[in-house]
């Protein structure tokens, strides 16, 4: 091999050395750039299910003139550096709101003036060590003495006997529905979580339906639900039409419609339990963007951060252990279209979750 051979060979391993290395810095900057887009994504997420989410700050609204928090345990697990998951016991107070706003809760039923009820409204009581938790839902048509509460537009409103439990909500919003809870139960609420018609509708389409048993026919005009007794696997809109039904079961009580609400709470617990969301983080993103899109909470709760908190803490819940009831009525000595707390029952019932 001449000398000229040799320095072309030498050029040609020098010019294959030069793509190489080309080629390297080029794949190297497109891993850069997509992890520098998927952190990019991955921040925007967050950031907009983080914004999602609406509170309100009932601690600073109603003082310090409440029922006294359950004492917490805290966890023995987690390391230093890592804040442990919370496991003392909580009481969250969980609204179904029947708001007007937007067109999709109007659609839905919200009606089309201003203003919104509480729909739908549950205790939620989850025993210290979270692997345990009982549900306990309030009759919208339990009369109580409402609390003088800070009004909506400024002020106070007046103590109001033998007031309608959802006209709490009407008058003073989040912070009367919470103080007349605590009135009505001396218990206190350690959060509170509401969401709408919308949200409710979409969480129940992410997820792809919820499957459940109705043991009698159900033909309701108002919510416009038409079912057999028997299995059904209902979309967002049958879900929200079942819950709301009332007059086409039973006496068309309010009791009646709570039992299908208390079917369609587990049910949902178990949809969610089988869904793997951890391995399809489309669908994870869809049922979040669902929730919080809709969600109100107290400022305990109001960021993705502290909601995540919370579901982790319950990893060792199943819906097996959630106990559903309803606050022991009987009918209203002034109206047979109304019910009030029977006792000592009720007040048993109450002091069992403090």
């Amino acid at each position: 091999m001449t000398g000229d051979d040799a320095n072309d060979g030498a050029g040609d391993a020098g010019r294959r050395r030069g793509r190489r290395s080309t080629a390297l810095r080029a794949a190297g900057l497109t891993l850069a750039g997509a992890l520098v887009l998927g952190v990019a994504a991955a921040g925007w997420a967050y950031w907009h299910l983080n914004s999602n989410i609406k509170s309100v700050d009932i601690n600073s609204a109603l003082g310090d003139d409440r029922p006294a928090r359950a004492m917490t345990t805290p966890s023995a697990s987690g390391s230093v550096a890592a804040s442990p998951l919370p496991t003392g016991s909580l009481n969250i107070l969980v609204l179904g709101s029947d708001s007007r706003s937007g067109k999709e809760n109007q659609a839905l039923g919200g009606g089309d003036s201003e203003g919104a009820r509480s729909d739908t409204a549950m205790v939620v009581h989850l025993d210290a060590g979270r692997t345990q938790a009982t549900v306990v839902s309030i009759p919208r048509d339990t009369l109580v003495t409402r609390p003088s509460c800070p009004s909506l537009s400024g002020g106070s409103t007046a103590v109001a006997y033998n007031a309608m439990f959802n006209s709490a909500y009407s008058v003073g919003g989040p912070v009367c529905a919470v103080k007349t809870v605590e009135s009505l139960t001396n218990v206190r609420m350690d959060h509170y979580i509401e969401i709408d018609f919308s949200g409710f509708t979409k969480l129940v389409n992410a997820l792809g339906g919820v499957t459940v048993t109705t043991d009698e026919d159900i033909d309701d005009i108002d919510s416009h639900l038409k079912l057999k007794a028997g299995t059904h696997h209902l979309d967002g809109k049958q879900a929200l039409a079942l819950a709301r039904t009332r007059h086409g079961i039973g006496d068309g009580s309010d009791l009646g419609r709570i039992g299908l609400q208390q079917k369609l709470v587990k049910s949902l617990l178990e949809q969610i339990a089988s869904t793997n969301l951890l391995t399809d983080p489309a669908k994870l993103y869809e049922v979040a963007d669902s929730i919080t899109a809709s969600l109100t909470t107290d400022t305990g709760l109001d960021s993705l951060t502290e909601l995540m908190r919370l579901g982790q803490s319950l990893k060792g819940l199943s819906s097996s252990e959630v106990r559903t009831v309803t606050m022991p009525v009987v009918t209203a000595p002034s109206d047979p279209n109304r019910v009030v707390a029977e006792e000592p029952e009720a007040s048993d019932l109450w002091k069992s979750l403090r």
